[in-house]
């Protein structure tokens, strides 16, 4: 069967992207959608507030985890992967 982009919810046939979550922020009152993302008029959403947190608190499980590197790898990681000039 061909996918043709709809999902069953409680059988009824749905857009797939409704069914989609979306991070978008507050600008001026107006919640502004990433670009690309587009909902037909009048569909009905729920708007959550997000407390993002720092990156570092985000991947606080892997800072520091990987043994082995050069101790210099933070600052010249471009050089290592890329073989870029070292700074």
């Amino acid at each position: 069967m061909a996918d043709l982009g709809f999902t069953r919810a409680k059988g009824i046939a749905q857009p797939a992207e409704l069914n989609m979550s979306y991070m978008g922020k507050v600008t001026k009152g107006t919640v502004v959608l990433p670009p690309g993302v587009t909902l037909p008029e009048g569909t009905a959403v729920r708007i959550e507030p997000v407390k993002e947190e720092p990156l570092a608190k985000r991947l606080k499980h892997v800072i520091g985890s990987v043994e082995g590197l050069p101790p210099d790898f933070a600052e010249n990681h471009d050089h290592y992967i890329h073989g870029t000039p070292k700074k």
